[in-house]
């Protein structure tokens, strides 16, 4: 269900952002991307979760842009240096595109299946890190151009 909900409220802000401007915005992209941007639980609930869902739908052959949204998806991405302190695979997971950008968004704002507001994401990251770490200003940023883009 939390899939669902943050693909239905991806493609609201999707939505709303190709009404108010002139930009291209593929929403099938960003619907299934939302809808298996989860999908690396079915294997873990750390923070690799994003890569091993990358693996999975490689695995099956999906298209590179639902797998980059896959593993990228989390917070609002993590460069190499902090994916290196992760123990991730050393690489860039920061989103490129906007529909990147659009699924860790509604996928950051939903919490379960309700939608919270970006503060509660701040407040939940901060308790996870620390106050100053680098993933809360770009949590943040991506928050403030999507909002600028929707209003």
């Amino acid at each position: 269900m939390h899939c669902l909900t943050v693909s239905l409220y991806a493609y609201e802000i999707a939505s709303k952002i190709k009404q108010k401007n002139d930009i291209s915005v593929d929403l099938d992209l960003i619907i299934l991307g939302a809808l298996l941007h989860d999908i690396g639980r079915s294997k873990t609930h750390s923070i690799s979760h994003g890569v091993e869902g990358a693996k999975i739908l490689k695995k099956y052959n999906y298209n590179d842009k639902i797998i980059r949204i896959a593993e990228t998806h989390i917070g609002a991405g993590i460069p190499k240096n902090e994916a290196i302190e992760l123990n991730l695979p050393p690489k860039d997971y920061l989103q490129n595109t906007l529909e990147e950008q659009i699924v860790a968004h509604a996928d950051n704002l939903i919490s379960g299946i309700k939608i919270v507001r970006i503060n509660d994401v701040i407040d939940k990251f901060k308790k996870n890190t620390n106050e100053n770490h680098p993933s809360i200003n770009r949590i943040i940023n991506l928050n403030k151009k999507i909002n600028d883009l929707i209003l």
